[in-house]
Order: C-alpha cells, then sequence, then structure tokens
C-alpha cells in the first residue's frame, strides 16, 4: 500500500495578507463551521473590521441561538503582546462573552496569559487561544487545521459561577455531569450535532440554523425524563406551519414516543417535543445519548423543511 506523506505548508504561501485573505477566508460560513467544530460552539458571522473606537476586530460573530458575542482576533504570526492587548480592548469595548486568538506560534508567556484570564474570570467570559496550520498531502490542495491550545475549564467554571465552589445543587450538578458526558459521548460517535459548552441547566440548546426556532434537549431528572423539541420563542404563525404538516413531520421524524404538540397559547413560546424515559442515576448513559443524538438529528433534518410551508 503507497501512502502519501504529510507537508506542513507555510502560511503566507496560501494568505499572503492577513485582513484582505486569511479574515475574508475565515468569515465565509463554510470555514467559520471548521473553527466551530473544533471549539465546540456555534460561530454565526456578523461583521469584518467590525469598529471599537479608532480600533478593528477582525471578525464580530455571535454564537447561534443565544447571540452571546464572540470576538476572532487573527495573527498569522508568533503571538505579542500588543495583540494580547488588543483582544483584551475589543472584549471589553464589545462586552463579548467568547473571544477567540487564531495564531500561526504562540509563546509560552501568552498561553500562561490566557489560561490565567480563563482562571480569573466569571463563567460568563470564555478565552481561546487556537493555532491555524495548512497541511498538503503530495500535490492535494492544502486543508487548514485548528488546534485549540487554552480553552475554560468548562466544569470549574460553571461550579465558580455561584458565590461559593458548594453552592450548585446535586440537581444542577447532575445535570452539567449529564450533558458534559453528552458532548464528549457525540464527540466519540463523531455525531454531526455542533454542542456547545454545557450549562448546569435542565436545557441544552442547538442551532438548526434559524433565528426563529432552535432544537433543545430536556433533562428532566424529577420525572426521570429526557427530551428533544423545536423550541420557537416567539412565533405562533410559525407553530402553525409545523402544525399544518403535523402528519409529515411524524412520518419523516419515526419517533416511538408520541410527539407532543404545544402551542401554548398564554405564552409568547410553542414547542413540539418528543420525551423518553431514563434513569439519572446510572453510571452508563449510552442508551439515553443515542436517543438524544439520533432524535435531535432527526429533529434537525425535519424541522427547517417545513419552517417555510405555506
Amino acid at each position: 500500500m503507497k501512502l502519501g506523506k504529510l507537508k506542513k505548508l507555510d502560511l503566507r504561501s496560501y494568505w499572503q495578507h492577513e485582513a484582505f485573505n486569511f479574515t475574508k477566508w475565515l468569515a465565509e460560513p463554510e470555514n467559520l463551521g471548521e473553527l466551530s467544530d473544533e471549539i465546540g460552539i456555534g460561530i454565526e458571522g456578523v461583521q469584518t473590521e467590525a469598529n471599537i473606537g479608532r480600533f478593528h476586530v477582525d471578525i464580530l460573530a455571535q454564537e447561534e441561538n443565544t447571540g452571546r458575542t464572540i470576538i476572532i482576533e487573527n495573527q498569522l504570526e508568533q503571538t505579542d503582546h500588543a495583540h494580547l492587548g488588543q483582544l483584551i480592548t475589543y472584549a471589553a469595548g464589545k462586552k463579548a462573552e467568547y473571544i477567540i486568538w487564531i495564531v500561526r506560534e504562540v509563546r509560552e508567556e501568552h498561553t500562561q496569559a490566557i489560561d490565567w484570564l480563563n482562571e480569573h474570570t466569571d463563567d460568563e467570559i470564555n478565552f481561546f487561544l487556537v493555532r491555524v496550520e495548512l497541511w498538503q498531502i503530495g500535490e492535494s490542495l492544502p486543508a487548514p487545521k485548528f488546534t485549540i491550545l487554552c480553552r475554560p475549564n468548562d466544569w470549574a467554571k460553571s461550579v465558580r459561577g455561584g458565590t461559593l465552589p458548594g453552592d450548585l445543587s446535586d440537581t444542577k450538578t447532575m445535570q452539567l455531569d449529564f450533558w458534559q458526558q453528552l458532548r464528549e459521548y457525540a464527540a466519540e460517535v463523531k455525531s454531526e450535532l455542533k454542542l456547545r459548552s454545557p450549562r448546569p441547566q435542565h436545557w441544552y440548546d442547538i442551532s438548526i440554523g434559524r433565528a426563529d426556532c432552535h432544537l433543545a434537549l430536556i433533562a428532566n431528572t424529577v420525572d426521570r425524563q429526557v427530551g428533544c423539541e423545536c423550541y420557537i420563542p416567539n412565533d405562533k404563525e410559525l407553530f402553525q406551519r409545523f402544525l399544518k404538516n403535523k402528519d409529515a413531520i411524524e412520518k419523516e421524524l419515526l419517533v416511538t414516543e408520541p410527539l407532543q404538540w404545544q402551542e401554548l397559547p398564554e405564552k409568547k413560546a410553542s414547542r413540539i417535543r418528543v420525551l423518553h424515559p431514563i434513569d439519572f442515576n446510572k453510571q452508563d448513559r449510552k442508551e439515553a445519548f443515542d436517543w438524544l443524538i439520533k432524535t435531535a438529528t432527526k429533529f434537525k433534518k425535519v424541522f427547517p423543511k417545513y419552517a417555510n410551508a405555506v
């Protein structure tokens, strides 16, 4: 068997100018998607070279579903103090909750600085230091590779969100642990779902590429159920469009449990959900994770098809 050899390319051989070439390339949805997959949050571009006083942040973005602000600063060179200062200035100017620094090479002192920032900020502020590389096999097209060098400690930061480390209840701790295990399992089975950093709550939002609705996974520790739902925050007309196609949607979803159509007329939100029993005390949660991933994948494929139906 003949095998090719990996060859690392000079970034400047492909992206000669950082702003005109690399930033424009990264801002394209499919390339932000590659970065999203590596980091684990849905990134939706808003603007390149966005103004912050007399400065400009390379990419201003937001997290899908939540709208949390993301800033991305690119440096196709070795990290330096100037860019670290700019990163913090931009984060403050845009009140960013996710701060991403993409670099060619990193100095040890800047790794320490980003780790320190993650350790000394609350769970609303998240710093990522990411290395970008270009690789080629033989004469193939260059392939970009993102590698996370520094990231928040999800568990520690979520626990620190309270006044004291013991502030999280047993239920909140169980929820956070469950979602973290689900995220790790999804990565292990190479799920197509993009799962963001978990939080100690009973729901877990997933984008389906629309602003008017999204998926929500549910962990109900009281009734011992997990669930998957299409959640519509504020659009009763959209719920009615789905309802008119109820038979077709249920046929395509092929879920074993009954689908619950909840318009919730007394509230702004509506939802379409399915629930599944689970024993949260079991150490092996593979069956529950399989159900959640398979069901959410079906929901993500089916509901957007009927969102604009007549």
